[in-house]
């Protein structure tokens, strides 16, 4: 299903051979990414289950989200609202406004399902481009402060400023 094209980009379901696409991509900017995560993405949005929009630049695929009907955790954990989780633009094609177009889609489809939507974002500065947009676009902290692998870090509490140093947000969709 195609959500949105103006010619250049396009923002569609996932096919099952962009997670191979995703992967080498992914690996091509250094990063380590689970092929096995992106097959998982394919399948749960085949059983309905999640949300995935492939952004598309000039035919190539060029970033992701995925959008889960309900947060799994985090502050808004079994609230009905729904998660954008795993929002990647690859570094080459930045600053194109495909993020923004995925974003758009991913709200618009959280819009028929709740009033607000809701993420978790990085801390370290390789999720600087996400923090920015976010806040762009009018997310909000929620003010329960930094999570650290799936709860609420204490104040003053150890932590390794990793992937799993996050805060949450939210918008309203209305």
């Amino acid at each position: 299903m195609i959500y949105y094209s103006d010619g250049k980009i396009v923002i569609r379901t996932m096919k099952e051979e962009d997670a191979d696409i995703i992967f080498l991509e992914e690996t091509a900017q250094g990063w380590h990414p689970n092929i096995e995560l992106f097959k998982k993405y394919y399948r749960e949005q085949d059983s309905h289950n999640r949300y995935v929009f492939i952004g598309e630049y000039e035919g190539n695929v060029a970033g992701y989200t995925t959008l889960i009907k309900s947060a799994e955790n985090g502050p808004f954990m079994n609230q009905g609202i729904p998660e954008v989780v795993d929002f990647n633009v690859f570094i080459k094609y930045q600053k194109k406004g495909i993020g923004n177009k995925i974003l758009d889609v991913a709200e618009n489809v959280a819009a028929g399902l709740n009033d607000k939507i809701c993420l978790g974002v990085g801390l370290h500065s390789g999720y600087g481009s996400a923090q920015r947009i976010y806040v762009k676009r009018g997310y909000l902290f929620d003010g329960s402060g930094v999570w650290y692998k799936g709860k609420q870090l204490e104040q003053y509490a150890d932590c390794c400023n990793d992937d799993d140093l996050v805060l949450f947000l939210s918008k309203s969709l209305r």
